[in-house]
């Protein structure tokens, strides 16, 4: 896994993603979810490839459950594009990297 990931957590979610001076996008998944783990090596490349000008974040929803309400999350992988703490995009389902990438660069 990257360095770049960060884990977010219900605590920490606001200083992670809310508060970020640069655009996040965050990752919802769970450990047993099959189409999160595909997804998973996509999102440590972008981490390392957008470092300083984007963040990943992975929410792991059965640990943080009140997050993962907050957002209406109902299925996973549900990816959330956040900029100046305002969802700026979704993506809900795996797809690849030039998808997610595409994410990140509409907001950027």
């Amino acid at each position: 896994m990257s360095d770049n990931v960060i884990h977010a957590t219900d605590s920490n979610f606001n200083q992670q993603v809310l508060e970020s001076d640069v655009p996040v996008l965050v990752d919802f998944w769970a450990p047993w979810c099959g189409p999160c783990r595909m997804i998973a090596p996509a999102l440590d490349q972008l981490a390392t490839e957008y470092a300083g000008k984007a963040k990943v974040v992975k929410v792991d929803i059965d640990q943080n459950q009140a997050t993962a309400l907050k957002y209406h999350v109902r299925s996973i992988p549900m990816l959330l594009m956040f900029k100046n703490g305002q969802v700026q995009a979704t993506q809900v389902g795996a797809v690849g990297k030039p998808q997610l990438a595409q994410l990140i660069d509409q907001v950027l």
